[in-house]
Formats: C-alpha cells, sequence, structure tokens
C-alpha cells in the first residue's frame, strides 16, 4: 500500500510538471485520490452519463476548458463531428446554460471535406435548433485560429468549435494554450476538432480519440430487426486526462432521449458480410467455397463432372 501510494504521489508530480509546460492550471488538476470517485463541482462539467467514463474524466468534460476531440482518418469526420454535436445538445440543455448558438469555425477546405451538419438533423438527431448553430469560415488557417480566440472570449457564445484539418505548425501549443485560457477566463467550452490529423502535444486536458463503430440491430417489441441499422454509435478512446488513465468506450447515442448508453459485450456486431444467397453468414476464414471438394469417380467409371483424366505422354 505504501508502495503504491508512492507511486501516485511521483505520477501527481508528473502531471502538475506537464500542465506547468503545457499552460493547464495545476489547481484544476484532480489529485491522485480523486481522480477514481470524484463527482464534485458537476455543474462546472459536462457528463456524458456513463459511470465508467465520467469517472475517468474527473466528474465528466471540463466545461471551461479546452477539450480535444481527435479524428486520425477523414472518414472518422462524421464521428468526431457527432459526437461534438451530442454534447453541444447536452450542454443547450444543462440547467442554468445560457439562452446563446454554438460558433462552428472552420476553413473551406475543412467544410469541403466533411460536410456541414443537416439542419434537419440538427433537430432531429440532437435537439438543437438550426438557429442556435453559427458557421464561420475562413480561407486560411490564420484566420479561423484568429475568430476562434475572439471568440473564445465571448460570453455570448454556449460553446465555440474549431475544426482544424491534419497538422499544422500554427495549431502549436502556444496557439492551444491562448484557447484554453480564453476558455477559462469566459467560462465557456471550446471544442477542438482534428480532422484527419497525428496526435501531437496541445494545452487541451482532455483528448478523446473517435471513431465511428459498427451501429447493432434495432430492436422492437419481437426483439431485434434483422438486417436493421440502429442507434448511432461511436468509439471513444480517452488519450488524455488528468487521471493519468487511458480507456476505450463504445458508446450508442440515443435520438429520441438525446443520451449515451454504453454498449458492453465481448461479441460486438459482426463486419463480415452475408453469403451470396442471403441465408447465412460468410465462411469462416481459409475455407474454400469457390470449388467442390474432390469425390471420388462415379459408379460409371467416369470422372466426376468437371473432372477429367490426366494426359499420358506417348511412350
Amino acid at each position: 500500500m505504501a508502495r503504491n501510494a508512492a507511486a501516485r504521489g511521483t505520477l501527481f508530480a508528473l502531471r502538475r510538471e506537464i500542465a506547468r509546460i503545457e499552460g493547464t492550471l495545476p489547481e484544476r488538476l484532480a489529485r491522485p485520490e480523486d481522480a477514481c470517485g470524484m463527482v464534485a463541482g458537476d455543474a462546472a462539467r459536462l457528463r456524458f452519463g456513463i459511470d465508467r467514463l465520467d469517472r475517468m474524466l474527473g466528474g465528466g468534460l471540463a466545461r471551461a476548458a479546452l477539450t480535444e476531440f481527435h479524428g486520425a482518418e477523414t472518414r472518422d469526420a462524421g464521428a468526431v463531428a457527432g459526437l461534438a454535436l451530442a454534447l453541444a445538445g447536452a450542454l443547450l440543455k444543462q440547467p442554468g446554460s445560457v439562452e446563446a448558438p454554438v460558433l462552428w469555425i472552420g476553413t473551406a477546405e475543412v467544410f469541403r471535406e466533411a460536410g456541414v451538419p443537416y439542419a434537419a438533423g440538427l433537430r432531429e438527431l440532437y435537439g438543437i435548433e438550426p438557429e442556435k448553430l453559427l458557421f464561420s469560415e475562413a480561407p486560411k488557417l490564420a484566420d479561423v485560429l484568429w475568430v476562434a480566440e475572439e471568440a473564445a472570449a465571448l460570453t455570448a457564445l454556449s460553446a465555440v468549435v474549431l475544426e482544424v484539418r491534419g497538422n499544422s505548425e500554427r495549431l502549436d501549443l502556444t496557439a492551444t494554450r491562448r484557447l484554453h485560457r480564453r476558455a477559462q477566463a469566459a467560462g465557456r467550452p471550446v471544442f477542438l476538432l482534428r480532422q484527419a490529423a497525428q496526435a501531437e502535444s496541445t494545452a487541451a486536458p482532455v483528448r478523446l480519440c473517435v471513431s465511428p463503430a459498427p451501429a447493432a440491430t434495432r430492436s422492437t417489441v419481437a426483439g431485434p430487426l434483422a438486417g436493421s441499422l440502429g442507434r448511432p454509435a461511436f468509439t471513444v478512446a480517452v488519450d488524455k486526462c488528468a487521471a493519468a488513465m487511458s480507456g476505450r468506450f463504445t458508446l450508442e447515442w440515443n435520438p429520441d432521449e438525446h443520451e449515451f448508453t454504453e454498449r458492453r459485450t465481448t461479441d460486438p456486431v459482426a463486419m463480415v458480410p452475408l453469403s451470396g444467397d442471403g441465408t447465412g453468414a460468410a465462411a469462416a476464414p481459409g475455407a474454400v467455397v469457390a470449388f467442390r471438394a474432390a469425390t471420388a469417380q462415379a459408379a460409371s467409371g467416369q470422372p466426376a463432372g468437371g473432372q477429367r483424366p490426366p494426359r499420358r505422354r506417348a511412350g
């Protein structure tokens, strides 16, 4: 026990030093003994509603902070944006939240590659009225960062979403430190969405790596509906947090209740396609399915259908 306590103290000291380098206020970090059960300060937290995930994040995402949502590939951009929209919708519905819009900032390249949220889908899936989501597009990343810094200091916004593509020298540790400090001063969250980027050092206290997860089948009164697509699902990996722990979660979004549920199963949704006639799953790897198995010659003495005797070389 004493050895474990010493290890936790060393880990906490290391986290404080990292926080000093990245510009995160050390006093905002949870102490090791709080990281596993801290739920205090819920008013300043944005909770997923998943106990294991919220505990790992120290009670949820800090509302007055920069949070990074990382997508490794371009095709992950939809999942990254969907998770951010779900959290933005939850933020707008929290008690005491201001009736203010969310500002989404990006370059023309970002919106060309990944598109923009569909207005009808905002209301249907996330409960966000279209007029509550504003967009700002700039031709260059330098302009986008300037808009984001100015917007992060405004209390007239519920949140600021900054979506960037790839890795740029302009979005370095200093730039993210400025965004984080302005979010702290304004008491509003800034969501940094990284599209097709490599993970790098930022001042964000939390980094979530997001990718799409296979949807489960739709549930009906009679049971699962075969061949159907269920609720949107996300694979969320905690890559960086104050508790210095990592974890991987599969979250399903309920568009009716506007809440997350965790899918925990040892046998996830099958990814192999159905067979040609659609009557069963594909054969196990390694099985030969293109040809019939060799059989003995028919009773007539002729080779089985499709087979020919080997040629003989004239003597």
